[in-house]
């Protein structure tokens, strides 16, 4: 079983030297196949030519990818999934808060029949209201609507089986929701504490201004999980809404006409009812429409509407 460890980097020099160093202690001390690749993001500040002495130094172990500019860490994420050979992804930070010692941990727990095994942070070393708090609501947020309940999706250490992991495609800030995606095909996902250390150089290239991101982010999620399939029953959903309470206003302003005579013309809650049976009834159609995208979608690329966790039968 070979395993793929990836790190994006991105203006992270001063720590290129330690995180080899602590990766080749750890993974040379285990029984498995290993490589190394670093994705640099388009760094400006010489990461990217360390990263190649590495690769020239290490053929064997260790790959390097370099991005053309700053297509951010879940670009840099999906292009090491690419070109990984290993049977089980790894991912973590080039920063050194995330220990690689850990990474026997998450392996454990792959050994014992888990697809997808992920870091959890449980004493956390970051500022409280700028760090912490955020991310611990938005950890709630995202397991409310994904139904995958994890303490901390932000956490970039994490190990899956590869055939979880590579099913899909990653856009924007969707690294952290890999979870939930390998959830909607059927993994079996379980969580770890592990160690996080201080920030000893440089400053986090992440702030509160990346919430708005990530909400963004999880409302598609939601969707493709939950309605990618059957976008009917989303958009058909909301055009029933809208459709009923647009004909419930308009049997109140008729019954309200043969009771006490006002025109049901003369009040605003008539064009307010006829819009929303209109807006129900375009919903409905765009329901249709998603539809029909959603089967020639799976059609034309032949791509099934199940997966298979393995198949057993006597040859």
């Amino acid at each position: 079983m070979k395993l793929s460890v990836i790190i994006p980097v991105y203006n992270e020099a001063v720590t290129l030297n330690d995180i080899r160093e602590l990766l080749f202690d750890t993974l040379s001390s285990m029984k498995h196949a290993w490589e190394i690749i670093f994705v640099d993001d388009g760094s400006q500040d010489g990461s990217y030519q360390i990263l190649k002495n590495f690769a020239e130094e290490h053929p064997k172990q260790i790959t390097t990818i370099g991005l053309r500019r700053n297509f951010g860490q879940t670009a840099a994420i999906a292009a090491g999934i690419d070109h990984a050979d290993g049977e089980i992804i790894i991912l973590m930070d080039a920063d050194l808060q995330n220990d690689p010692a850990d990474i026997p941990l998450l392996l454990g727990k792959i050994n014992e029949g888990y697809d997808v095994v992920s870091g959890w942070r449980s004493d956390r070393q970051d500022k409280f209201l700028t760090r912490i708090l955020p991310s611990r609501i938005a950890n709630r947020i995202i397991s409310w609507v994904t139904g995958v309940y994890l303490h901390d999706y932000g956490c970039t250490l994490k190990a899956y089986r590869r055939e979880v992991i590579t099913g899909f495609r990653l856009y924007g800030e969707m690294h952290r929701f890999i979870p939930a995606y390998a959830a909607h095909i059927g993994a079996k996902i379980t969580e770890v504490k592990i160690r996080h250390h201080s920030r000893k150089y440089g400053k986090t290239k992440y702030g509160l201004e990346r919430m708005g991101k990530v909400i963004l982010d999880l409302i598609t999620v939601k969707f493709l999980i939950s309605y990618s399939l059957k976008p009917l029953y989303l958009f058909g959903g909301i055009g029933a809404f809208f459709s009923f309470s647009g004909i419930l206003i308009l049997f109140y302003l008729m019954s309200r006409r043969m009771v006490i005579g006002i025109s049901p013309f003369s009040s605003p809650l008539f064009p307010t009812s006829i819009m929303l049976v209109i807006l129900g009834f375009q919903s409905i159609l765009m329901g249709l429409i998603a539809e029909l995208l959603a089967r020639t979608y799976h059609e034309a690329q032949g791509k099934p509407t199940y997966t298979i966790r393995e198949i057993v039968k006597d040859n």
